[in-house]
């Protein structure tokens, strides 16, 4: 699962791109409990969603034309303009160089060779996220994508990640990990194929959120202007999944771990 220690290729930041903050900031604050922060007068609108005091994830407004409300994944970069580098030679395409956040760190934002947008964030003052795998907060991501084999192969040429291989119902999922230590415990994240047309079926990261009640999560996003794209299940050996979409249709993911895991 993940924590709050980063190493290259972790995913060190997670924020929302909505049309209308303040719908957002109430539809998770219903839902999930979070608290949104204001990042301050400068920081055009942008702001932190917390948990007793601890940062989970972020909102801005979107500022391209056109753009739709996604959340976004962010992986730590030791070296943005290394990595911006590589992403270019390995077949992705850069949307926002690196750029220097108020000394807070450095961000750059890219889209991978099938689709997925994702961004990377080199610490300066701000580490990253101060809290995961707990109730509310990140617990793991997801890609999607048409093939995952060369997708991976993408992403560990940025940042040396390892796959390990878990049969699953239909598909071939494969368990995403860190460069760095035993690779069961450096996990944080999974990829899987498309599994036909329709809703979800897109190249993108999906975020979950642990919750210690998926049922009750879902009634309270249905309540509160969310949607339901794939209903409350149980996969064994992994615990209670449902996919949500909130009130502007950005996507997310709930999961109760099994406890054996």
């Amino acid at each position: 699962m993940l924590g709050t220690d980063f190493t290259t290729g972790s995913p060190n930041w997670l924020d929302l791109g909505s049309p209308d903050t303040g719908v957002a900031a109430a539809f998770y604050d219903a839902v999930l409990g979070w608290e949104f922060v204001s990042a301050g007068p400068e920081a055009g609108g942008y702001g932190f969603f917390q948990v007793d005091g601890k940062t989970v994830a972020a909102l801005g407004p979107l500022t391209d034309e056109g753009a739709t409300s996604a959340w976004m994944q962010h992986f730590m970069s030791p070296d943005i303009q290394a990595t911006t580098v590589a992403v270019r030679e390995g077949g992705g395409t850069v949307r926002m160089e690196p750029m220097d956040v108020m000394g807070e760190g450095w961000l750059a934002q890219y889209t991978d060779p099938q689709g997925a947008e994702f961004a990377c964030w080199q610490p300066g003052k701000t580490g990253g996220l101060q809290l995961t795998s707990a109730d509310n907060a990140l617990v793991w991501t997801e890609l999607h994508v048409a093939d995952p084999v060369a997708d991976i192969a993408f992403y560990s040429g940025l940042f040396g990640w390892r796959s390990a291989e878990m049969p699953a119902p239909g598909m071939m999922y494969r368990v995403l990990s860190t460069a760095e230590g035993d690779q069961q415990d450096a996990s944080f994240g999974g990829a899987a194929p498309f599994m036909g047309e329709g809703e979800g079926e897109r190249a993108r990261w999906v975020p979950y959120f642990m919750a210690a009640d998926v049922d009750a999560t879902v009634t309270a996003a249905k309540s509160n202007g969310g949607s339901v794209v794939m209903p409350a299940t149980d996969l064994p050996e992994v615990g209670r999944i449902a996919w949500l979409a909130d009130p502007a249709g950005a996507v997310f993911a709930l999961l109760k771990p099994d406890p054996r895991m």
